[in-house]
């Protein structure tokens, strides 16, 4: 599918998700029965021998931090008068980390100890994610990060999107759910990065023409979710590299023992993509004056925004200007990663 076809798709699941049409379908009714089936029969093969438990990355990150109860320690970035950045991760298994067996290789450990080294404060980091969750999750899970008016988050970290497609949720839907949640956040003052559905075409056990089909519709789920997120003042970020070229390349090395959530390393790749997104929600992140044309960055119209993001992991698509004649414009930023620690991040205490 072209850029241009992709974007025209993705506006119409969008502006469908905004005034309530009904689902759009991805890819065919009789192909998506296939990708179905397929999928089914794909997620029983890479089930066997794997376990739901999550490891707890909650707590304290930070140089400074008194040791926790796993009995790692840092040192600090305690200043008196600086509360801790508040880091809240949604999602699904993704954001919740399943597939590692430490704590400390969790998406979000990485995030909170890679964000307390940029701002060089302390990050209280919490959890809601839920493995296997989709879209539809997110109104509960904002609920509880926000069940305290006192605690609001700085900044929120959603990871949704590869469990609508395996489960055939409308595409609408799965946009509504997500901007209502985007919404919520930005409305109580928290700052909002997104990663957009990855590219499910290439994990280990599934067979063309699955691949195909899978990864045609993460990539117009993903563009779909890029203009409702940044119509509600959030930030997108693409991950295909969690389950894309990256990982097709070395499938032993990034993905996990199941072949199907992401290992240690790919949990680092996908952070690694993320992080300078949220350095840049909070201000922490050095800003060009201008998008570098020799990256490809520079401002589009939202859906062509969108659709190139889709197309190439690890671009951001942020809010720019207001509506004009061709729609909300927003800007495309393709930022530079800094490399994350992938064995020990700073230490995390238990949050009390």
């Amino acid at each position: 599918m072209t850029g241009m076809s992709r974007a025209r798709v993705a506006r119409r699941i969008a502006a469908g998700a905004a005034y309530g049409g009904g689902g759009i379908g991805l890819a065919g009714a009789a192909a998506m029965g296939l990708l179905l089936a397929e999928v089914q029969l794909a997620r029983r093969h890479v089930g066997n021998g794997t376990t739901q438990h999550v490891p707890n990355a909650e707590g304290r990150y930070g140089w400074g931090s008194p040791r926790s109860s796993a009995g790692e320690s840092g040192g600090g970035y305690d200043i008196p008068g600086e509360p801790p950045l508040r880091l809240t991760m949604l999602g699904d298994s993704t954001a919740a980390g399943q597939g590692v067996h430490r704590a400390g290789q969790t998406p979000g450990a990485l995030l909170a100890s890679g964000l307390a080294a940029v701002a060089e404060r302390p990050v209280e980091l919490r959890n809601v994610a839920l493995p296997g969750a989709r879209s539809d999750d997110l109104d509960r899970q904002v609920s509880l990060a926000l069940a305290d008016s006192a605690r609001v988050p700085d900044i929120c970290v959603i990871m949704i999107g590869a469990n609508d497609v395996t489960h055939r949720v409308p595409p609408t839907r799965s946009v509504r759910c997500l901007s209502g949640a985007v919404r919520r956040l930005r409305t109580a003052g928290a700052e909002v990065v997104v990663g957009t559905c990855p590219d499910l075409g290439t994990i280990e056990p599934v067979q063309q023409p699955l691949r195909w089909l899978a990864r045609r519709a993460s990539r117009q789920l993903a563009a779909a979710q890029t203009i409702g997120v940044v119509e509600q003042g959030g930030r997108t970020v693409s991950l295909g590299d969690l389950l894309g070229p990256e990982f097709a390349e070395n499938p032993r090395e990034l993905f996990g023992p199941d072949h199907y959530h992401p290992s240690a390393e790919g949990y680092a790749t996908a952070a690694m993509a993320v992080l300078p997104t949220v350095c840049a929600a909070l201000g922490l992140w050095p800003e060009e004056e201008r998008p570098d044309v020799t990256r490809r960055e520079g401002f589009l119209p939202v859906a062509k925004a969108a659709a190139e993001a889709a197309s190439e992991a690890g671009t951001e698509v942020t809010a720019a200007m207001p509506t004009g004649p061709r729609g909300p414009w927003a800007l495309l930023k393709r930022r530079r990663r800094r490399r994350l620690p992938v064995s020990e991040p700073e230490a995390a205490t238990p949050s009390g």
